[in-house]
């Protein structure tokens, strides 16, 4: 199997952000962020999901460079994907001590998002990634008091129902015919 990899790179006036993304990976990473919890979280996005991350940003502030890196993370997502067909849905459930988080996915160029997030720069992430990725994305906070463990578990989350969804089909999982994308 060939690997479904690619690189992209999103420079603005606020951020500068380039990411190396291979879907097929074993889950080894290199960031380079300003917001450390941002770096962690691709981190453990990229170690939960066996996708490899080579990653570099920076930006102005904090918002920015989280929205930022969230759509060309996304970006690089939808395009590693290659149009094959995949599993396409994927829902897992992960505990952290007293987080327990859902998410359910569905790889299908229907971009939604509804999330469970006590913080809404990550809240913001989850949304960008999903909308620039063209997936279908439910984050359901089961339990949890500690919003740092409630979101680390969600990337955990969101890195395996990934991981599943993105195992490769003989054919489309759908009853409806596959639109062409140009």
């Amino acid at each position: 199997m060939t690997d479904r990899a690619v690189e992209l790179e999103r420079k603005t006036r606020e951020t500068n952000v380039s990411i190396k993304l291979n879907i097929d990976g074993k889950g080894e990473f290199d960031v380079r962020c300003d917001v450390q919890f941002l770096k962690h979280m691709v981190e453990t996005f990229a170690r939960y999901g066996s996708f490899d991350i080579s990653m570099k940003a920076s930006g102005d502030d904090d918002h920015h460079l989280i929205e930022d890196v969230a759509i060309t993370l996304g970006t690089a997502f939808r395009k590693a994907l290659d149009d094959k067909p995949v599993e396409r849905m994927s829902t897992v459930t992960i505990p952290m001590d007293d987080a327990l988080m859902m998410v359910s996915v569905d790889i299908i160029d229907r971009p939604f998002a509804d999330i469970d997030c006590p913080d809404q720069l990550y809240h913001h992430f989850l949304r960008s990634f999903a909308m620039s990725s063209g997936i279908t994305l439910h984050v359901v906070q089961l339990r949890g008091f500690d919003d740092h463990h409630i979101i680390e578990a969600t990337f955990k989350a969101l890195g395996t129902a990934l991981k599943n969804a993105v195992v490769t089909r003989k054919a489309d999982l759908s009853t409806k015919e596959r639109p062409k994308v140009s």
